[in-house]
């Protein structure tokens, strides 16, 4: 079984590293969005299109109409709700998987 436990730690730590990359990410194209980008650029289409996905829903989700969009932080929340509640819980799940402690 210690290779299963291997394996979820391993996912566990690659899909940390995939949330930091992606709150990057957020962060560049809500800064991005401040100034008037030119949509034809390759690198602000490439974030619009990665982060679109889930602001959009969570835009939808918002009872309020603000000035300022607030979606961004939302979704950073969530991703450091995960990082701090998803990762943790499969890193121990995968040692106890193991037999070990951690």
């Amino acid at each position: 079984m210690f290779i299963l436990g291997n394996l979820i730690i391993a996912l566990a730590s690659i899909l940390d590293i995939v949330f930091t990359i992606y709150t990057f990410i957020v962060i560049i194209a809500a800064i991005i969005s401040w100034v008037n980008p030119d949509p034809y650029n390759p690198i602000v289409r490439f974030l619009y299109s990665v982060t679109e996905p889930l602001l959009r829903p969570i835009r939808r989700l918002l009872p309020l109409r603000l000035p300022v969009d607030i979606s961004p932080l939302i979704l950073l929340l969530i991703i450091y709700f995960l990082q701090r509640f998803l990762i943790p819980s499969l890193i121990e799940l995968g040692y106890r998987i193991k037999g070990g402690i951690i």
